[in-house]
Formats: C-alpha cells, sequence, structure tokens
C-alpha cells in the first residue's frame, strides 16, 4: 500500500477531512487510526495554534498502521498529563498511550514529528444470524384460542 501523504494547515476544520481522508486511504473502518490522527492534529492546534503547518503520513507494515505529524516547532515537548476527573482536555496523549503498541517523538532541525504505531485491525465480526423461524403451528388451533 502506498502511504497517505498529507500537506495541510492544523485547523479544527481539518481534522474531521484529515480523518476522512484516512479512512478512504486505507479502505476499512480504522476509528483508533482516525483517533489518533484527531488528537495529534489537536495538540498542534492547541499548542501551536490554528494555521500551522503540518505533514500527515499514514503508512502501513507487516499489518501494523504508523501515523505521524510533523510540525515546524522543534522545541515544544510533549508532557502525559495526569488531568483531574473535571479537566475538559490533556487526555490526548493517554489516548493515544492506550491505543498505540508504541509512540514517540522524534526532533529535527525543521521540526519535529510525534508519531505512533497501532496493531493490526481486527477483522469486523461477522454479522448475526437471523434467529430461525418458530415452528409453525400444524394443528390447526389458531395462536388465540386454548
Amino acid at each position: 500500500m502506498t502511504p497517505l501523504h498529507l500537506e495541510l494547515l492544523a485547523a479544527a476544520k481539518a481534522v474531521p477531512e484529515a480523518r476522512r481522508a484516512v479512512r478512504e486511504h486505507l479502505g476499512v473502518p480504522c476509528p483508533e487510526v482516525q483517533l489518533c490522527v484527531s488528537e495529534l492534529l489537536t495538540n498542534v492546534i492547541r499548542h501551536l495554534g490554528e494555521g500551522t503547518p503540518v505533514t500527515l503520513r499514514v503508512t502501513r507494515a507487516d499489518g501494523r498502521t504508523r501515523v505521524a505529524v510533523t510540525d515546524p516547532e522543534p522545541y515544544a515537548w510533549l508532557v502525559v498529563r495526569r488531568p483531574g476527573p473535571d479537566e475538559e482536555s490533556g487526555r490526548g496523549l493517554l489516548l493515544l498511550d492506550a491505543l498505540a503498541l508504541r509512540w514517540g517523538v522524534e526532533q529535527g532541525p525543521e521540526g519535529k514529528t510525534v508519531w505512533c504505531e497501532l496493531p493490526p485491525s481486527e477483522p469486523a465480526p461477522a454479522p448475526a444470524s437471523p434467529p430461525a423461524p418458530a415452528p409453525a403451528d400444524l394443528s390447526g388451533r389458531s395462536g388465540a384460542s386454548p
């Protein structure tokens, strides 16, 4: 499979567009991958601001899916927080850590890349068979009479 490579500006409207592009590229339901894309892009928006240029790459190898978001800020450090029960933010990296086999940050002269690798997707369960019809009452009596 060819990698997905998107150059975009980190903005709230770009998040659902990126999730949709990832879903179309992979060709299968991929809610965990889409959630990681959302979290990584949202972190850029929150910490670097709307309009920050980013590169989103999604690759597959050995069944694993790798999501990587590169932004121009080489010195922004990621900190996994333990938010309180009433806090409305601060759980993105906890979600990433829970879903991913592994994740990390690569620093470079042009910025940093935050990446994660997700395990192979479980095949969708087969639809349940419809229940067998009840046996026909061949006694000649209606169901309403005793």
